[in-house]
């Protein structure tokens, strides 16, 4: 894709999600960790629900494994995966404390290290706690970028997001990366997108076999009857 298209793709959606932002509530990189570990397959909503009150009694590592595994279960009981999860944060808790001080480290390589920590988490991570440019890629980044042709059908999540890297300024990683999220999670949804009234109409392919496919439709309905 020219750097023109891409330019255009980017400040359209830019100017529908101007302040995209991590919707995760956090205020440290530690509660920023545990609160993307607790969102894989779960909604971020629901994950602010929860953290609510786990932030408030959980304020360090040493809190998470100071409790039994099963209460800890039971804080967390409303997020899926809760057991695995539940078991991912006290062992994570446990190398901070033992290899870390008790702070997450800021370096991507040595956060993919600790337990329930993937690539899509560590990239979150840097980028809102530590400043450092990176694009996370879950659901909605993957399914926009592949319906805007940034990326191929068939790419791996790690595929999409070297050719994001590539596609997209270093500087605007970070910002990028919220702003799809709030495209494809507001807009561009992954079942009935407004594709009708989307601005990015014209370069998406899933927008205009969609279309096409409505129109077809409606003009079957409206064929008069022998």
């Amino acid at each position: 894709m020219k750097v023109a298209e891409v330019r255009h793709i980017l400040d359209t959606i830019g100017d529908l999600f101007p302040d995209a932002h991590c919707e995760l509530n956090h205020s440290n990189a530690f509660e920023l960790t545990i609160a993307v570990l607790l969102s894989a397959q779960c909604t971020d909503a629901t994950v602010n629900k929860v953290t609510v009150d786990l932030f408030q009694k959980y304020k360090a590592p040493i809190d998470y494994i100071s409790v039994p595994l099963e209460e800890l279960e039971g804080d967390i009981r409303r997020i899926g995966l809760y057991r695995n999860k539940a078991k991912h944060i006290q062992s994570l808790c446990s190398i901070l404390i033992e290899q870390y001080g008790g702070e997450v480290p800021e370096a991507h390589d040595l956060l993919v290290t600790l337990p329930g920590v993937g690539r899509k988490t560590a990239n979150v991570v840097v980028s809102n706690a530590f400043g450092v440019p990176a694009i996370a890629v879950d659901t909605h980044v993957e399914r926009v970028a592949k319906r805007l042709a940034l990326a191929g059908w068939k790419d791996s999540v790690l595929e999409v997001e070297k050719k994001l890297m590539k596609a997209v300024p270093r500087d605007e990683w970070t910002i990028t990366h919220h702003r799809l999220i709030f495209f494809g999670r507001y807009h561009c949804k992954a079942q009935n997108p407004k594709c009708q009234v989307c601005p990015l109409l014209d370069v998406c392919r899933e927008g205009k076999k969609r279309m096409k496919t409505a129109v077809v439709r409606k003009a079957k309905d409206h064929t008069p009857k022998s």
